[in-house]
């Protein structure tokens, strides 16, 4: 029978007092979800999840991509929260890069079950996350973001080299025709919520990352106690190794995965 979400809701409170806010992805075994809903990053859109999504669907699960707005943090918070709104059942909130900040906020709703952040920002409730970032070596890619007034992007240089690294040339310049201008505005904001602080979370550390530092994912993936796994990639291992984040995935949403 299939549970509704005011039950589902019910039965997390009931484990949330069972189980300490901390290590619940080593603790617990992971609610089966039915559903997994994936937010993108900057320089994006939601297509970036294309390859993980196919392997979502052969396994059963009903994945639905995140066309994040870009403009201010609140506004892509209830671009995610209202696909939240529709799932039906357990859910997975999925983020990569710059959507960390949106698992984080969004992914108190009642219906989210897992937490996974993909290369990603994971900031604490209030967290200045450029300050946090400033504590690690400055990313390569940060030099190559570029404004128009208030609107920004990623130049063609960074997006090849620094961004979509180790991808081919042909299908990395694909994505650089695609990608999303950002809003300054969207940078300012600030997470009001941690929801990695009571819901279980897994964490993919990019080894090859330059523009997130590696060192600065594995600080968050640890602060989390997430369960972590490292991938030999660049910012884009949603793209070049989709099958090592899928497997992720289905692990959070309690699939047996060997």
């Amino acid at each position: 029978m299939m549970m509704n979400r005011r039950a589902f809701s019910a039965a997390l409170v009931a484990g949330a007092t069972l189980l300490s806010t901390r290590g619940m992805a080593t603790t617990a075994a992971p609610v089966k979800a039915r559903n997994v809903v994936l937010a993108h990053g900057l320089f994006a859109d939601g297509s970036c999840w294309t390859e993980v999504i196919v392997r979502l669907q052969a396994a059963g699960l009903n994945a639905t991509a995140v066309q994040n707005p870009l403009t201010t943090l609140p506004e892509a918070t209830a671009a995610v929260t209202r696909v939240l709104d529709r799932q039906d059942g357990p859910t997975v909130l999925v983020g990569h890069s710059f959507s960390g900040m949106l698992v984080t906020e969004a992914g108190v709703h009642p219906s989210v079950s897992a937490l996974v952040y993909v290369a990603a920002r994971a900031p604490d409730a209030g967290e200045d996350y450029t300050a946090l970032a400033k504590t690690f070596p400055t990313p390569p890619a940060s030099a190559g973001i570029v404004f128009d007034g208030d609107e920004g992007r990623l130049s063609e240089k960074a997006f090849l080299r620094d961004f979509a690294g180790d991808l081919p040339e042909a299908k990395a310049k694909v994505l650089y025709a695609v990608q999303q201008p950002f809003q300054k505005a969207l940078l300012t904001g600030k997470t009001t919520q941690a929801a990695w602080r009571s819901k279980p979370s897994w964490y993919a550390v990019s080894t090859e990352d330059r523009t997130i530092d590696p060192d600065l994912e594995r600080f968050m993936a640890k602060r989390m106690d997430a369960k972590t796994i490292e991938v030999k990639a660049s910012h884009l291992s949603l793209i070049s190794h989709p099958d090592e984040i899928t497997r992720l995935i289905l692990e959070a949403a309690g699939q047996n995965t060997d």
